[in-house]
């Protein structure tokens, strides 16, 4: 049986590490991030980085409307991956998503995964109880029989509290926790 394996990186960009929307939490996973990164790319993993994309009028949109902090801004310097992320990502794909989950994921990740018999799929990044639960119940709807993993310190919610609740959310789904 032949398993495709997949690192997936949600949004760990510089506004969510130490920009319009950083948190120390944030600022204190990227070493294991990159960490993980290296480690998934030496085992022959996908690799699949997601960056929170946004136009230069985000508050007039629907979601800017209730989170009205411009971040992520297409071209910004808190768009761009932390620096320590990028190194460790080399040539990774990187795909653009303008809201919380990426609709396109699934695709990407089933074009790679090519003629597998099985997939396993973790995700690490920012922010666990926005754009990681997203993704990992996206994934996770798209590839019931996949097996489903979360990294918690190599994640961090938008609060401490929020973080945990987004684990026990995901493990309520069949996500693993590792």
């Amino acid at each position: 049986m032949r398993e495709a394996k997949f690192l997936i990186v949600v949004d760990m960009q510089v506004d969510f590490i130490d920009g319009s929307l950083g948190t120390p939490e944030a600022e204190a996973i990227v070493p294991a991030v990159a960490a993980r990164i290296r480690e998934a790319r030496a085992a022959g993993e996908h690799v699949i980085a997601t960056l929170d994309t946004h136009p230069e009028h985000y508050l007039e949109t629907a979601e800017g409307k209730k989170l009205p902090v411009r971040h992520c801004i297409r071209g910004s310097a808190g768009w761009q991956l932390n620096p320590e992320i990028e190194a460790a990502l080399g040539d990774s794909p990187r795909l653009e998503k303008p809201t919380f989950g990426s609709v396109r994921l699934p695709e990407r990740v089933r074009a790679l995964a090519g003629d597998a018999d099985a997939l396993r799929i973790e995700l690490v990044g920012l922010c666990t109880d926005i754009c990681v639960v997203s993704n990992a119940l996206l994934l996770k709807a798209h590839f019931p029989e996949a097996a489903i993993a979360v990294r918690r310190n190599c994640c961090a919610g938008v609060t401490p509290e929020k973080h945990a609740a987004a684990l026990e959310t995901m493990a309520s789904c069949q996500i693993d926790i590792l």
